[in-house]
């Protein structure tokens, strides 16, 4: 998996340096979820810049949901071993603190 941390790093390097990302407008419906899957699945596998910006990806936490603070570590497509995101349209390895806008229990 040093591809995984090579990528990883890289993924974090460009939100550390500032890279603006769709954020705060989350996907809670259906209808929003579908859009940015629909965005998502046009890209390259490897573009990864813009997957970055489609799902809203963040280094910290997003707010709290009844106490849960919505990082990658407590989203359902969160492989713990890997620290991978295994939702199809973006299949990437992540940090446990990062969020994105597609996040769910």
């Amino acid at each position: 998996m040093p591809y995984d941390d090579q990528l990883r790093s890289k993924l974090g390097q460009m939100m550390h340096g500032g890279l603006n990302t769709d954020s705060e407008d989350r996907a809670y419906t259906s209808e929003r979820v579908n859009e940015v899957v629909w965005r998502l699945k046009k890209l390259a596998p490897d573009d990864w810049e813009q997957k970055l910006v489609i799902a809203g990806f963040t280094v910290t936490p997003y707010g709290e949901i009844d106490e849960i603070s919505q990082s990658c570590a407590t989203c359902m497509y969160y492989l713990k071993h890997r620290k991978y995101c295994e939702l199809p349209e973006l299949d990437c390895p992540v940090e446990p603190e990062w969020s994105c806008i597609l996040w769910r229990i």
